[in-house]
């Protein structure tokens, strides 16, 4: 009885709202299961490093950061060099339309910034520009920085994947992230910094654990990876800003709102797995990296919070987190699959995207200690 009241009863801080989970097609049509991407060779990164979760591709480096809070520049030959350290875990990164300065998506400190010409001649403090915001209300805080684009005025983008959990408070990234979509009370939002006051709004709330972003080439759209409900969104931005202006700056655009009044669409639903990053290939490709597939007891559970708020009562080994699974996928500007490579093993574990260099492709990951790649001339068949 003692047994059953705790599973039933004892009090968590996760609390499960009901949705309708689309039904899982599975490895089916452009997404059939495959091997492409089992045997990736790899660049280690140094003792200890884990966890390349973004790759930057300027000026012909790459750039990642790992679990340590470490920022890593790597040369052509994969020749890891140390530039900074955040003090966090360092997610996503971009660069700034002149190329001097690099953004960092913190998870646990927010959105900060790195001057790439100091980090050069080895002096390189990272400056955090943004871990509260006054919008809608004070002093509210950044509590799950994630992906973060830059567009060509030079404001930025970055997602804020969710206003209950943090990577700090929650026992870090992976944790934050579980809890959240296993509650699904969608308060992932996106902030957009000005480039000239410096200030940081919301652009857009309501969304279920938003995390990468990518622009449209003619930077009127901006693509985002919807991760708790296995899907891709198109957001025109021009209508995001008009929906805005009509409704005053006290308010705050909600996905909803924003699907009523045609500033988004949904442009993949019902991916095979948890969507993460979004990274802008060659020939109009858009690469986004499924970290687990999806969960039968996830879906099942989807309308029935009980269930969700039994199983967090478990012990964190019993949670219906997915096995591993390599999944990388690239889709064009309207939504169309054009190339889909998988690891059914999952040799390298929880793939977030992938990078295009050089005729290479950089596979980028939550828990790896290497850079994994493998040669890349373009989708099979092409």
């Amino acid at each position: 009885m003692a047994v059953l009241a705790y599973l039933f009863f004892w009090p968590i801080a996760v609390k499960p709202v009901p949705w309708s989970a689309p039904m899982d097609s599975g490895y089916t049509g452009p997404h059939a299961s495959n091997t492409r991407l089992a045997g990736l060779q790899q660049w280690p990164l140094g003792a200890g490093q884990e966890g390349p979760e973004h790759i930057l591709a300027h000026n012909g480096q790459l750039y990642t950061a790992t679990l340590n809070g470490d920022i890593i520049r790597l040369s052509e030959d994969g020749k890891p060099t140390v530039l900074a350290n955040t003090g966090g875990r360092p997610l996503g990164l971009d660069v700034s339309p002149d190329g001097q300065t690099l953004y960092i998506a913190d998870a646990i400190n927010g959105l900060q910034a790195l001057s790439l010409a100091e980090a050069a001649n080895g002096k390189a403090p990272v400056k955090t520009l943004l871990d509260k915001i006054d919008m809608p209300m004070p002093d509210d805080p950044v509590r799950y920085a994630d992906g973060v684009a830059v567009d060509s005025r030079g404001a930025v983008w970055v997602t804020d994947a969710s206003r209950r959990f943090s990577a700090k408070a929650d026992g870090g990234t992976m944790e934050a992230s579980v809890l959240d979509i296993l509650e699904h009370s969608c308060t992932g939002r996106v902030l957009v910094v000005d480039p000239v006051s410096g200030r940081g709004r919301v652009a857009l709330s309501g969304l279920c654990f938003p995390n990468g972003l990518a622009f449209s080439k003619d930077g009127k759209h901006l693509f985002l990876a919807e991760t708790g409900s296995y899907r891709i969104l198109k957001i025109d931005l021009a209508r995001l800003s008009v929906a805005r202006s009509s409704e005053g700056m006290t308010n705050v655009p909600t996905l909803k709102n924003a699907f009523d009044q045609g500033a988004a669409k949904v442009l993949i639903d019902n991916l095979p797995g948890f969507p993460d990053n979004l990274t802008r290939g060659e020939n109009g490709r858009i690469w986004v990296g499924l970290t687990k597939p999806r969960s039968k007891v996830i879906d099942i559970a989807a309308e029935k919070p009980w269930i969700r708020s039994l199983t967090l009562r478990l012990p964190r080994a019993l949670w219906p987190v997915p096995k591993a699974y390599g999944h990388i996928v690239a889709f064009d500007e309207d939504g169309r699959i054009v190339d889909d490579l998988q690891d059914p093993k999952g040799g390298y574990p929880e793939t977030t995207a992938a990078t295009e260099l050089h005729g290479k492709l950089y596979v980028q990951s939550l828990h790896a200690h290497g850079i994994g790649w493998m040669p890349y001339k373009g989708p099979a068949g092409q």
